[in-house]
Protein backbone atom coordinates (compact mmCIF):
# COMPACT_ATOMS: atom_id res chain seq x y z
CA UNK A 1 0.00 0.00 0.00
CA UNK A 2 1.14 3.65 -0.85
CA UNK A 3 1.95 5.48 2.28
CA UNK A 4 0.58 9.35 1.60
CA UNK A 5 2.71 11.89 3.07
CA UNK A 6 1.56 13.64 5.81
CA UNK A 7 -0.59 16.75 5.03
CA UNK A 8 0.19 20.29 6.28
CA UNK A 9 -1.27 21.62 9.00
CA UNK A 10 -2.87 24.21 7.10
CA UNK A 11 -4.58 22.03 4.64
CA UNK A 12 -6.07 19.62 7.13
CA UNK A 13 -7.87 22.72 8.59
CA UNK A 14 -9.13 23.81 5.19
CA UNK A 15 -10.78 20.55 4.92
CA UNK A 16 -11.53 20.35 8.06
CA UNK A 17 -13.87 23.50 7.67
CA UNK A 18 -14.96 22.61 4.05
CA UNK A 19 -16.28 18.67 5.24
CA UNK A 20 -17.34 20.44 8.77
CA UNK A 21 -19.31 23.04 7.05
CA UNK A 22 -22.85 24.08 8.48
CA UNK A 23 -24.83 24.09 5.56
CA UNK A 24 -23.42 21.73 3.01
CA UNK A 25 -20.75 19.54 4.75
CA UNK A 26 -20.90 16.68 6.85
CA UNK A 27 -23.77 16.33 9.53
CA UNK A 28 -22.61 14.91 13.47
CA UNK A 29 -23.66 11.22 12.72
CA UNK A 30 -21.99 11.31 9.04
CA UNK A 31 -18.97 12.71 10.75
CA UNK A 32 -18.89 9.63 13.37
CA UNK A 33 -19.38 6.83 10.65
CA UNK A 34 -17.08 8.25 8.44
CA UNK A 35 -14.21 7.77 10.98
CA UNK A 36 -14.59 5.00 12.33
CA UNK A 37 -14.86 3.39 8.88
CA UNK A 38 -11.38 5.05 8.25
CA UNK A 39 -10.57 3.97 11.51
CA UNK A 40 -9.45 7.12 12.88
CA UNK A 41 -10.32 7.99 16.60
CA UNK A 42 -13.07 10.07 17.30
CA UNK A 43 -11.17 12.30 20.16
CA UNK A 44 -13.66 14.92 20.82
CA UNK A 45 -17.00 14.20 19.36
CA UNK A 46 -18.87 16.82 21.26
CA UNK A 47 -17.09 19.75 19.73
CA UNK A 48 -17.79 21.83 16.40
CA UNK A 49 -17.75 19.68 13.66
CA UNK A 50 -15.12 20.88 11.21
CA UNK A 51 -12.68 21.33 14.92
CA UNK A 52 -13.72 17.55 15.44
CA UNK A 53 -12.47 16.36 12.58
CA UNK A 54 -9.21 18.81 12.78
CA UNK A 55 -8.64 17.13 16.15
CA UNK A 56 -9.36 13.78 14.65
CA UNK A 57 -7.09 13.78 11.89
CA UNK A 58 -4.03 15.65 13.69
CA UNK A 59 -4.28 12.77 15.96
CA UNK A 60 -4.36 10.01 13.64
CA UNK A 61 -1.51 11.71 11.72
CA UNK A 62 0.80 12.60 14.87
CA UNK A 63 0.36 8.65 15.61
CA UNK A 64 0.94 7.52 12.32
CA UNK A 65 3.13 10.42 10.37
CA UNK A 66 1.21 9.69 7.05
CA UNK A 67 -2.30 11.32 5.64
CA UNK A 68 -3.43 7.89 4.76
CA UNK A 69 -6.80 7.33 6.92
CA UNK A 70 -7.45 10.93 6.13
CA UNK A 71 -7.44 10.25 2.18
CA UNK A 72 -9.80 7.24 2.93
CA UNK A 73 -12.17 9.67 5.30
CA UNK A 74 -12.59 12.05 2.22
CA UNK A 75 -12.85 9.18 -0.42
CA UNK A 76 -16.00 7.91 1.44
CA UNK A 77 -17.59 10.71 2.41
CA UNK A 78 -17.37 12.01 -1.58
CA UNK A 79 -18.61 8.82 -2.55
CA UNK A 80 -20.41 10.35 -5.86
CA UNK A 81 -23.28 7.38 -4.67
CA UNK A 82 -24.37 9.58 -1.59
CA UNK A 83 -24.62 12.69 -3.95
CA UNK A 84 -27.17 11.53 -6.96
CA UNK A 85 -29.44 14.24 -6.90
CA UNK A 86 -27.13 16.69 -5.23
CA UNK A 87 -24.23 17.18 -8.03
CA UNK A 88 -24.04 21.13 -7.23
CA UNK A 89 -23.26 20.10 -3.87
CA UNK A 90 -20.71 17.78 -4.76
CA UNK A 91 -18.90 19.65 -7.11
CA UNK A 92 -18.91 22.75 -4.74
CA UNK A 93 -17.51 21.01 -1.92
CA UNK A 94 -14.95 19.31 -4.72
CA UNK A 95 -13.71 22.72 -5.60
CA UNK A 96 -13.14 23.89 -2.08
CA UNK A 97 -11.34 20.45 -1.36
CA UNK A 98 -9.35 20.41 -4.47
CA UNK A 99 -8.08 23.77 -3.40
CA UNK A 100 -6.32 22.34 -0.25
CA UNK A 101 -5.31 18.79 -1.71
CA UNK A 102 -3.61 20.83 -4.25
CA UNK A 103 -0.62 21.92 -2.23
CA UNK A 104 -0.02 17.88 -1.71
CA UNK A 105 0.12 17.37 -5.51
CA UNK A 106 -3.45 15.99 -4.81
CA UNK A 107 -6.71 15.99 -6.59
CA UNK A 108 -9.95 14.39 -5.98
CA UNK A 109 -12.02 13.39 -9.10
CA UNK A 110 -15.07 13.63 -10.02
CA UNK A 111 -15.52 9.58 -9.25
CA UNK A 112 -14.25 10.60 -5.81
CA UNK A 113 -10.95 9.12 -6.15
CA UNK A 114 -7.60 10.53 -5.75
CA UNK A 115 -5.18 11.47 -9.21
CA UNK A 116 -2.26 12.96 -8.35
CA UNK A 117 -1.44 16.62 -9.59
CA UNK A 118 1.75 18.94 -9.75
CA UNK A 119 1.86 20.34 -6.36
CA UNK A 120 0.99 24.29 -6.03
CA UNK A 121 2.51 26.61 -3.73
CA UNK A 122 0.53 29.94 -4.28
CA UNK A 123 -3.21 30.52 -3.46
CA UNK A 124 -3.57 31.70 -6.94
CA UNK A 125 -2.38 28.61 -8.75
CA UNK A 126 -4.63 26.67 -6.61
CA UNK A 127 -7.67 28.64 -7.24
CA UNK A 128 -6.64 28.02 -11.06
CA UNK A 129 -6.01 24.40 -10.13
CA UNK A 130 -9.63 23.79 -8.92
CA UNK A 131 -11.27 26.43 -11.04
CA UNK A 132 -14.83 25.94 -10.71
CA UNK A 133 -16.63 28.13 -13.17
CA UNK A 134 -14.91 26.19 -15.93
CA UNK A 135 -15.42 22.53 -14.63
CA UNK A 136 -19.14 24.02 -14.53
CA UNK A 137 -19.20 24.77 -18.15
CA UNK A 138 -17.19 21.49 -19.37
CA UNK A 139 -20.06 19.55 -17.92
CA UNK A 140 -22.13 21.67 -20.16
CA UNK A 141 -20.03 20.83 -23.18
CA UNK A 142 -19.47 24.84 -23.84
CA UNK A 143 -18.21 25.25 -27.32
CA UNK A 144 -14.41 25.89 -27.31
CA UNK A 145 -14.74 29.15 -28.63
CA UNK A 146 -15.60 30.05 -25.05
CA UNK A 147 -12.04 29.20 -24.13
CA UNK A 148 -10.33 30.72 -26.55
CA UNK A 149 -11.71 33.87 -26.13
CA UNK A 150 -12.04 34.44 -22.27
CA UNK A 151 -9.46 31.87 -20.84
CA UNK A 152 -7.68 34.35 -18.79
CA UNK A 153 -10.99 35.85 -16.98
CA UNK A 154 -12.56 32.17 -16.74
CA UNK A 155 -9.04 31.18 -14.97
CA UNK A 156 -9.99 34.09 -12.60
CA UNK A 157 -13.58 33.20 -12.21
CA UNK A 158 -14.17 36.80 -13.09
CA UNK A 159 -17.73 36.14 -14.76
CA UNK A 160 -18.29 39.63 -16.01
CA UNK A 161 -15.42 39.68 -17.93
CA UNK A 162 -15.95 36.32 -19.00
CA UNK A 163 -19.44 37.23 -20.59
CA UNK A 164 -18.06 40.43 -21.90
CA UNK A 165 -15.45 38.52 -23.56
CA UNK A 166 -17.58 35.60 -24.94
CA UNK A 167 -20.02 37.75 -26.28
CA UNK A 168 -17.81 39.79 -28.43
CA UNK A 169 -16.24 36.46 -29.72
CA UNK A 170 -19.83 36.31 -31.86
CA UNK A 171 -18.84 39.10 -33.55
CA UNK A 172 -15.64 38.19 -34.55
CA UNK A 173 -16.66 35.08 -35.49
CA UNK A 174 -19.29 36.49 -37.66
CA UNK A 175 -16.49 38.89 -39.12
CA UNK A 176 -13.73 36.43 -39.75
CA UNK A 177 -17.15 34.05 -41.69
CA UNK A 178 -18.30 36.79 -43.99
CA UNK A 179 -15.22 39.41 -43.86
CA UNK A 180 -17.17 42.56 -43.55
CA UNK A 181 -15.74 45.04 -40.44
CA UNK A 182 -19.01 46.03 -38.97
CA UNK A 183 -20.26 45.88 -35.47
CA UNK A 184 -23.44 45.52 -33.71
CA UNK A 185 -26.65 45.56 -35.40
CA UNK A 186 -25.41 46.52 -38.54
CA UNK A 187 -23.01 43.58 -38.80
CA UNK A 188 -26.23 41.36 -38.40
CA UNK A 189 -28.42 42.53 -40.89
CA UNK A 190 -25.88 42.57 -43.20
CA UNK A 191 -24.19 38.90 -42.57
CA UNK A 192 -28.08 37.51 -42.06
CA UNK A 193 -29.99 39.47 -44.60
CA UNK A 194 -32.76 37.79 -46.40
CA UNK A 195 -32.54 38.60 -49.63
CA UNK A 196 -28.54 38.22 -49.69
CA UNK A 197 -27.52 36.02 -46.85
CA UNK A 198 -23.91 36.24 -46.06
CA UNK A 199 -24.25 33.21 -43.46
CA UNK A 200 -27.30 31.16 -43.29
CA UNK A 201 -28.76 28.43 -40.54
CA UNK A 202 -31.25 26.78 -42.90
CA UNK A 203 -32.21 26.70 -46.70
CA UNK A 204 -34.42 29.76 -46.30
CA UNK A 205 -37.04 27.63 -48.95
CA UNK A 206 -40.08 28.34 -47.19
CA UNK A 207 -41.55 30.77 -44.93
CA UNK A 208 -40.97 28.94 -41.56
CA UNK A 209 -36.94 28.96 -42.24
CA UNK A 210 -37.19 32.29 -43.32
CA UNK A 211 -38.69 32.50 -39.65
CA UNK A 212 -35.97 30.50 -38.01
CA UNK A 213 -33.33 32.06 -40.19
CA UNK A 214 -34.42 35.78 -38.98
CA UNK A 215 -35.27 34.75 -35.24
CA UNK A 216 -31.15 33.35 -35.01
CA UNK A 217 -30.06 36.85 -35.69
CA UNK A 218 -32.52 38.53 -33.27
CA UNK A 219 -31.27 36.69 -30.98
CA UNK A 220 -27.64 37.24 -31.36
CA UNK A 221 -28.94 41.10 -31.41
CA UNK A 222 -30.50 40.51 -28.15
CA UNK A 223 -27.43 38.85 -26.50
CA UNK A 224 -25.50 42.18 -27.93
CA UNK A 225 -27.63 44.66 -26.54
CA UNK A 226 -27.87 42.72 -23.28
CA UNK A 227 -24.81 41.67 -22.67
CA UNK A 228 -22.10 43.14 -24.47
CA UNK A 229 -23.38 46.57 -24.45
CA UNK A 230 -24.70 46.80 -20.92
CA UNK A 231 -20.99 45.03 -19.55
CA UNK A 232 -19.15 47.79 -21.84
CA UNK A 233 -20.92 50.70 -20.82
CA UNK A 234 -21.72 49.49 -17.11
CA UNK A 235 -19.11 49.42 -13.98
CA UNK A 236 -18.78 45.89 -12.61
CA UNK A 237 -19.78 46.95 -9.24
CA UNK A 238 -23.50 48.33 -10.53
CA UNK A 239 -23.99 45.11 -12.90
CA UNK A 240 -23.27 42.02 -10.86
CA UNK A 241 -23.04 38.59 -12.74
CA UNK A 242 -23.38 35.75 -10.06
CA UNK A 243 -22.35 32.11 -11.06
CA UNK A 244 -25.71 31.28 -12.91
CA UNK A 245 -26.03 33.92 -15.02
CA UNK A 246 -23.22 33.55 -16.22
CA UNK A 247 -23.43 30.11 -16.87
CA UNK A 248 -26.87 30.16 -18.26
CA UNK A 249 -25.20 32.98 -20.69
CA UNK A 250 -22.39 31.20 -21.46
CA UNK A 251 -24.84 28.29 -22.61
CA UNK A 252 -26.34 30.65 -25.06
CA UNK A 253 -23.00 32.16 -26.54
CA UNK A 254 -22.07 28.18 -26.96
CA UNK A 255 -25.40 27.62 -28.80
CA UNK A 256 -25.10 30.71 -31.06
CA UNK A 257 -21.43 29.59 -32.02
CA UNK A 258 -22.70 26.00 -32.62
CA UNK A 259 -25.21 27.27 -35.00
CA UNK A 260 -22.88 29.88 -36.97
CA UNK A 261 -20.44 26.19 -37.80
Amino acid sequence: MKIFEPLEAGVIEGISKTLGETNKGLSGTEIEKFLAEARIADCDPIITKWKRLYNAFVNYQNKNKNSNNILTFINKSMSPARFVGKNEQFEDIRFELNKYLSFSGLKLKENGKFTSTDSTSTISEAEQKANRFKSKLQQRNTHEKIYEYCKAELLAENYFHSVFEAVKSIAETIRQKTGLNHDGSELIELAFSIKNPLITINKLSNETEESEHKGFANLIKGVFGMFRNTAAHAPKITWEINETDALDIMSTVSLIHRKLE
